[in-house]
C-alpha cells in the first residue's frame, strides 16, 4: 500500500512539472534581461541603413558596391567598407548588431535601437529629409510605447533606465553653416553653435524625462580634415580647412560644459565624452602610428584625396578603389573604415578619463542594476 501511494505521489509530482515548469519558463523568457540596452542617434557615421527605408528617399551610391565589402560583403546602407562604431559597441556590450530602426519586420526594442540618419543634424532645417534628431526622439517614443506594451509600465522604464544611449550628430550642421555662410562672423558662428547645443540639450533633457540616465557622446570630429572638405578646396594645399573645424571645436568645448551641467542638474544622469577630433586627428596626421598607410586620402573615390564619388552614379565604376581598406583611416570622403571605426569602438569602449570620461562606455554598461527603483521618482518636467 505504501507503495502504490509512493507511485502516486510520484507521478502526481511529475504532472504537476509537466504543467508549471513550461509555463514557468514562458513566462521567464519575456521578463526583460538585466544587461542594458543601447540606443543609438546619430548622422552618417553611426547609420546602419536608415535612410535607404525613408519613404521617397533617392538612390544613393552608398547602397553601391564597394561599400560593405570588408565584413557583410555586401551594399547593407553603412557608409563604410564594414563595421561602423555602433556595431562594436554592440559586439562588446554582447548585444546584437542593431538593425536601422526603420527596417521593416519584426524588432525587440529590449536590446534597443538605432535611429541614425546620414545627413541628419541636430537642426531639422540641416538637410531635410533626413531622420534629423527631432524625429530620432519622435521614433524613440515609439519605442518607449512598444516596451509599455510588451512588458508594461515598471518594466519598460527599467530598460530605458540601464539602458545607454550613444550619440554622434552635429558635424552635418557646422558643415552646412561653412558652405552656405563661409564669411560669417564670429557673433554669428558663436550664436549657431549655441543654437545647436541648446536643441540637443532640449533632447537630451526629453531622454532623462523618460527614464534614460546614461548618456554617450562621440563628440564632433576634424571637420575640415575629411578628405571630401579638403578635395573642394585645392587652395588649401593638404592642409584642413579652419572654420568648420573650429566650429566643431567651439561645439566640443560646449557640449563638455553642458554635460557636466546637466550632471548637476540631474539627479543619476552619468556621461560620457568620447574626445572623437583629437583620436581621430591623430590618425589622420600620424596613420602609421596606428598601423595604417594612408591618413589623408580615402581608399574609394574619384578627385583631389579621392574626396567624392565612391560607389559612383548609377553603378557606373567612375572612382578607385584601394586594394586594402585597412590600410587606410578613410574610406570615402567623410567616412572612416571598418579597421579606423574599431580602433575609435575601443577607445570609446574603454578609453582613459583624457580620451573618454568621466566614464567610458564599459563603465556605464556596467551601472546596470538601479538602487531603489521607483518609476514614480521620475520628473513629468524639467
Amino acid at each position: 500500500m505504501a507503495l502504490v501511494n509512493f507511485q502516486y505521489s510520484f507521478f502526481l509530482l511529475v504532472f504537476v512539472a509537466i504543467l508549471v515548469i513550461p509555463s514557468k519558463c514562458y513566462s521567464e523568457s519575456h521578463k526583460p534581461r538585466s544587461r542594458s540596452a543601447l540606443f543609438v542617434f546619430g548622422d552618417s557615421l553611426f547609420d546602419p541603413g536608415n535612410n535607404q527605408y525613408i519613404n521617397g528617399s533617392r538612390p544613393s551610391p552608398t547602397n553601391n558596391w564597394p561599400y560593405g565589402e570588408t565584413y557583410f560583403k555586401h551594399p547593407t546602407g553603412r557608409i563604410c567598407d564594414g563595421r561602423i562604431v555602433p556595431d562594436f559597441i554592440a559586439l562588446f556590450a554582447k548585444v546584437p548588431i542593431l538593425p536601422p530602426y526603420l527596417q521593416p519586420g519584426d524588432h525587440n526594442f529590449t536590446d534597443g535601437s538605432n535611429f541614425a540618419s546620414g545627413g541628419a543634424g541636430v537642426l531639422d532645417s540641416t538637410h531635410p529629409g533626413t531622420i534629423y534628431l527631432n524625429l530620432q526622439l519622435r521614433y524613440f517614443k515609439n519605442v518607449d510605447k512598444w516596451l509599455r506594451q510588451k512588458l508594461g509600465d515598471v518594466e519598460a522604464k527599467k530598460v530605458l533606465t540601464r539602458a545607454v544611449y550613444l550619440f554622434s550628430i552635429g558635424g552635418n550642421d557646422y558643415f552646412s553653416l561653412s558652405m552656405e555662410n563661409p564669411n560669417a562672423p564670429a557673433s554669428y558662428q558663436k550664436e549657431y553653435v549655441e543654437m545647436v547645443i541648446g536643441n540637443l540639450t532640449n533632447v537630451l533633457k526629453e531622454v532623462y524625462r523618460m527614464g534614460g540616465r546614461k548618456i554617450a557622446f562621440q563628440n564632433a570630429g576634424p571637420l575640415g580634415c575629411v578628405p571630401g572638405t579638403k578635395a573642394m578646396k585645392p587652395s588649401l594645399g593638404g592642409n584642413c580647412d579652419e572654420l568648420p573645424s573650429a566650429l566643431a571645436r567651439r561645439h566640443n568645448r560646449i557640449l563638455s560644459i553642458t554635460l557636466k551641467r546637466l550632471e548637476s542638474q540631474l539627479p543619476g544622469f552619468k556621461y560620457s565624452i568620447f574626445d572623437y577630433y583629437n583620436s581621430l586627428y591623430d590618425r589622420v596626421f600620424n596613420p602609421s602610428k596606428y598601423g595604417f598607410k594612408e591618413g589623408k586620402a580615402a581608399c574609394c573615390g574619384s578627385g583631389p584625396y579621392r574626396g567624392k564619388n565612391c560607389g559612383g552614379n548609377n553603378g557606373t565604376a567612375d572612382y578607385e578603389l584601394c586594394s586594402n581598406p585597412n590600410e587606410y583611416v578613410w574610406f570615402d570622403g567623410a567616412h572612416t573604415t571598418e579597421g579606423a571605426n574599431w580602433q575609435l569602438a575601443k577607445l570609446l569602449w574603454e578609453g582613459s578619463p583624457k580620451v573618454t570620461g568621466p566614464y567610458n562606455l564599459k563603465q556605464l554598461f556596467k551601472h546596470v542594476k538601479e538602487d531603489n527603483f521607483d518609476p514614480s521618482t521620475f520628473p513629468e518636467d524639467i
